[in-house]
């Protein structure tokens, strides 16, 4: 079957995670990705993996984000290399970077560079927080990204620490907005026959998945946190822990003490409304974790469910992922790997009626298809050996 986006070229220069997740979308769904990678180190997300068993196995975080891609090992520091970088990208229909702000220009791969050979190109730009003003020069990452997007500071201990949340939220989401842009610049070249820039940086990124916390705070000078401001806590049973989302009911607490067979709280004049309970949430979680010390997780878990409390077991990731809905959705994808045999992964979470299966395409090698790629592009065997005689490509 055809794929919605064969035909489509990216020259990806992008790296770690923001871009590539972004870009292995597009790969999903037929986009030929030519991966430019640096010789000899690559992709850095290559080599960030503790539990790798040897140093020279790929690493998981970079197999994660980088199927359905072609990997070049090229050196765009050299002249030759960049010459070889514009004229993948004069055919290219996107071009993609995440590199500090000015380091392109400098290497003259710019977006005024590439329209100049390319004027139909759509050309992303990715950065930690923005190509102009006081922060354009600072590396960009996601847990940075969180400190100074004020992610942190709403996400404190019970000691008032700030907190990191340890998955890369806005790396993975300025992926997708990447994945969207492109796809809308694509539809606007179909109409239009014009490229474009698109600028993506992760302080926005942030700044939109808070879009309810901006808007609040900007509307009334109040913080909005439903963790704190909500009936939303965990608690403990007698053999785990569940998660209960206590709201869009007229009286959800009596509902969950009804449930669990406890004193309904909101009886007691001191508890009998939402703002109470929430000023006294100490003495509010210490009288409902009675309820919940009870049972086993399974059982509150029914009991609530029965009573139509929003509420999950917290599970480590080992059991989500031996949990029966997991193989239900088909979310875990097999790859077979040139050099690690077959592995699992996490697959594309969109379920199309049109395009039931993705592409499968195992992550490349380092440099595994610099030959296939220059062959394609017009070079001759005697140019591609004095590439690789003078490092400027390696595989």
């Amino acid at each position: 079957m055809t794929l919605p986006l064969e035909g489509i070229r990216i020259c990806d220069l992008s790296q770690i995670m923001f871009g590539p997740c972004g870009t292995q979308v597009l790969g999903d769904y037929g986009a030929d990705i030519i991966k430019i990678e640096k010789p000899g180190i690559g992709d850095i997300s290559r080599a960030i993996d503790r539990h790798r068993p040897n140093k020279g196995d790929e690493s998981a975080n970079f197999m994660a984000m980088n199927r359905n891609k072609r990997s070049l090992a090229l050196d765009i520091k050299s002249q030759e290399g960049r010459d070889i970088v514009k004229k993948i990208a004069r055919n290219a229909d996107v071009f993609v970077h995440n590199f500090r702000p000015g380091v392109v220009e400098r290497l003259g791969l710019g977006y005024e560079d590439i329209k100049a050979i390319n004027e139909k190109v759509i050309y992303v730009e990715g950065s930690g927080f923005g190509a102009t003003g006081p922060l354009a020069h600072k590396a960009g990452m996601d847990f940075v990204a969180q400190a100074m997007a004020g992610v942190a500071f709403g996400n404190k201990d019970p000691d008032g620490k700030p907190q990191l949340f340890p998955i890369s939220t806005a790396d993975f989401s300025a992926g997708m907005i990447l994945a969207q842009g492109v796809l809308m610049a694509l539809y606007h070249r179909e109409r239009t026959g014009q490229g474009q820039k698109l600028e993506i940086n992760l302080l926005d990124v942030f700044l939109v998945m808070q879009q309810q916390e901006v808007t609040q705070k900007l509307r009334t000078g109040h913080d909005f946190n439903p963790l704190e401001q909500d009936p939303m806590d965990i608690f403990t049973t007698s053999d785990g822990s569940v998660a209960v989302i206590a709201v869009l009911r007229p009286n959800p607490v009596s509902d969950i003490c009804n449930a669990l067979e406890i004193p309904d709280l909101t009886k007691d004049p001191e508890f009998s409304t939402l703002s109470q309970q929430m000023s006294k949430r100490g003495e509010y979680r210490r009288r409902m974790s009675a309820g919940f010390s009870k049972f086993t997780t399974e059982e509150c878990v029914r009991r609530l469910d029965k009573a139509d409390i929003l509420c999950c077991p917290v599970l480590p990731l080992g059991e989500v992922l031996q949990h029966p809905q997991i193989d239900e959705n088909k979310i875990i994808v097999e790859i077979n790997h040139p050099k690690h045999g077959n592995f699992r992964t996490v697959g594309n979470a969109i379920k199309s009626s049109a395009f039931p299966n993705i592409a499968l395409k195992a992550p490349p090698l380092l440099g595994q298809h610099s030959e296939e790629i220059l062959t394609e592009y017009g070079f001759s065997q005697d140019q591609i050996a004095k590439l690789f005689d003078s490092d400027v490509i390696a595989r």
